[in-house]
């Protein structure tokens, strides 16, 4: 999964651009870049490798300018090759986008496109997204200077289909960043005089704790310190931010060797933190004062699915055979993507378990979905308080783990 960040306040953007993609640099990447506003233009500079390779690139002063965007590229569409790395520019030059996700009907948006006169320079589906947006500014020309870029990306991206995390700046705009997404996940960050956003949120978390994270089908105009939020059919939206409660030392390797085994040695403090004060009886209210799941609903439900993907799977199935041995219900477990795809029998007395480490899995927020379509109650069990599955599910038990960035989620047992 790549990595984003976006910045702009008054201080120098590179730099807190490449520390954000640091912080980021557990999700795995083949090249890296940055873009910046910088002397009535846009400076962008990229490399293939890690990110000393693009810190070699910005040696000697690096990039002036106080609002940027920085992306980690894992490569899906094109090879890893400075070519393909992000950001990627309009056939002008002056519009620059990030993006996480797969663009799925890229080739006949490319064709289209090409006919129309579009110079492409990469292989990727994510540069389809910066000659849309320039287009639709082109045909903008008669909005408001202050709405015009927010508009031209709403238009380009009604165009498009698939998943998509995606920042884009202008220059004839250096004072906003316009960011949106679906089925891929988008934090912003609000600090003092400052806005950041990144595909996860210790990538700001030195400089605020304030966190606003998008839905899907949301886009967000940041400034300096403010950001406004909207539908992509257009209509204002009113989000209120979270507050994150760890610090970014906690996602650190803490002298262990990799991110794996500093989790599996976490393992007794985590179930110590996981475990604290719901060891009282349920009588007393304990779990429905967390979760809102009161001993009245329990009472009612007759069977239990619990949903989720990959090591959070084999989780949920030590779940199901002590679920049946201890509460005598029945259970079942099925692989989320599978779920999906098939017409489950679900009734208003079938809870649904989902379980997810960061709260975001596609397969997993859409087995959600069609659990509360079908009119059963959903319960996550989730480390990502303010995450997508956390905000859909009717209940929540957070696990209270700290970040989790190894790929083997310990922390999901």
């Amino acid at each position: 999964m790549c990595g984003i960040v976006g910045y702009i306040g008054a201080r120098s953007a590179a730099p807190i651009l490449v520390a954000g993609l640091r912080r980021l640099e557990y999700r795995g990447y083949d090249s890296a870049g940055l873009a910046v506003a910088s002397g009535g233009g846009l400076a962008v500079v990229r490399a293939v490798g890690k990110l000393g390779e693009l810190e070699t690139r910005l040696a000697g002063g690096g990039v002036p300018g106080s609002v940027g965007l920085g992306h980690t590229r894992w490569a899906t569409h094109g090879r890893p090759s400075e070519a393909n790395a992000h950001p990627h520019t309009d056939c002008s030059g002056t519009i620059a986008v990030i993006h996480n996700g797969i663009i799925e009907n890229y080739a006949p948006l490319r064709a289209a496109l090409q006919a129309r006169g579009h110079r492409f320079s990469s292989e990727t589906d994510t540069e389809v997204a910066a000659h849309l947006i320039e287009e639709n500014l082109r045909e903008a020309g008669s909005i408001d200077a202050e709405s015009r870029l927010r508009e031209a990306v709403r238009l380009a991206l009604a165009e498009v289909t698939g998943a998509y995390a995606l920042a884009v700046l202008w220059k004839e705009r250096p004072d906003q960043l316009v960011a949106a997404k679906t089925a891929s996940p988008l934090a912003i960050g609000l600090g003092a005089n400052e806005t950041i956003l990144a595909s996860d949120v210790p990538a700001f978390l030195d400089h605020t704790r304030d966190v606003v994270f998008l839905e899907d089908g949301e886009l967000a105009v940041l400034g300096a310190g403010r950001a406004s939020f909207y539908g992509l059919d257009g209509r204002s939206l009113a989000k209120t931010p979270t507050r994150i409660q760890w610090d970014r030392g906690m996602a650190e390797k803490s002298g262990y060797r990799h991110f794996m085994l500093k989790e599996i040695h976490e393992q007794p403090v985590v179930v110590d933190a996981t475990l604290r004060g719901r060891l009282a009886p349920l009588m007393d209210g304990v779990l429905e004062r967390e979760a809102g799941l009161g001993a009245d609903i329990l009472r009612g439900v007759t069977s239990v699915h619990f949903v989720a993907c990959g090591t959070a799977h084999h989780a949920a199935t030590v779940g199901k055979y002590l679920l049946e041995r201890y509460a005598r219900i029945p259970c079942q477990v099925e692989t989320a993507s599978e779920f999906r795809y098939r017409d489950p029998i679900l009734t208003p007395s079938t809870l649904v378990v989902a379980i997810s480490q960061s709260g975001e899995t596609a397969d997993t927020l859409a087995a959600v979905k069609l659990a509360q379509e079908a009119g059963a109650r959903v319960l996550s069990v989730c480390n990502t308080i303010g995450s997508a599955l956390t905000r859909a599910a009717d209940f929540n038990l957070p696990t209270h783990c700290g970040p989790e960035c190894g790929v083997a989620s310990t922390k999901a047992f």
